[in-house]
């Protein structure tokens, strides 16, 4: 699936745990030299690169770039955390170097993302994280936030590629950055304590998803102002009671599956 940049864009400005750095980002012209000696970055890692101006998430330290005319041709980085290798290009790091994490340049997506993959520093193993860089920022947002791998795996899936979806209708599905606020504003675990929030529909209903249960990929639409008339406990009675079954497919209705 194809990051949401509107939405990459506010979960920058909305997570302090992502440090930014004054001024502007780099120039089109820096971009366009890394990529003739690493090859073309995928779009959303583009976008961090010349709009967020940032150099980490948490603890994650992520690449930037160099100035192209400070950079030699014996450097074989372009910054101190960059490393290209066979099929992989290293643009993030844990502080004590035991985990680095790569795009895999040898998978593309049609949207032109690479996979990022973690790197074990011991044993040199690696695991597929995320589909997308935006994808990379998100789930590292959403463990920041207690979150895990997500409210459930659909959830889980989308946040590998993006961290929501807002459509021109006012369809939104939540990022990690905003989904714990928009679930207490809504007290869902008191009334629906085995549901989440997991969007909006853009004409005041909720979105609703169960956490827990066999069935964790319907997605059920209801009028938020009727969820707010339910006793605790009940609201996960009236949301399949009263709400209309939106989709089972919720990846599949957003646009395809995040490795597209």
């Amino acid at each position: 699936m194809t990051p949401d940049l509107a939405m990459l864009r506010d979960l920058v400005e909305s997570t302090p745990e992502i440090r930014r750095w004054p001024g502007d980002g780099a120039s089109e012209r820096w971009v366009r030299a890394a990529e003739a000696r690493v090859g073309r970055l995928p779009a959303s890692y583009r976008w961090w690169l010349t709009e967020a101006r940032a150099g980490g998430v948490g603890h994650v330290e992520v690449a930037s770039l160099a100035d192209p005319e400070h950079v030699t041709e014996a450097d074989d980085a372009l910054t101190a955390g960059w490393r290209l290798a066979t099929g992989r290009l290293c643009f993030a790091s844990e502080p004590d170097g035991a985990e680095t994490f790569s795009f895999a340049l040898d998978r593309t997506s049609a949207s032109g993302e690479h996979p990022v993959v973690r790197v074990d520093g011991i044993d040199g193993s690696e695991e597929v994280v995320a589909e997308t860089f935006a994808g990379f920022v998100s789930v590292q947002v959403a463990l920041l936030r207690g979150l895990g791998d997500g409210p459930n795996p659909v959830i889980a899936e989308l946040w590998r590629s993006t961290p929501g979806v807002r459509r021109p209708d006012g369809f939104t599905i939540l990022g990690p950055h905003r989904f714990a606020e928009a679930n207490e504003a809504h007290d869902i675990a008191d009334l629906a304590p085995h549901w989440v929030l997991v969007g909006e529909d853009g004409e005041g209903a909720g979105l609703f998803m169960r956490r827990h249960g066999r069935d964790r990929t319907s997605v059920h639409r209801l009028d938020l102002s009727a969820f707010a008339r339910s006793r605790p406990g009940e609201g996960g009675s009236r949301i399949e009671a009263e709400g209309e079954l939106v989709t089972t497919d919720l990846l599949g209705l957003l646009g395809g599956d995040p490795a597209a």
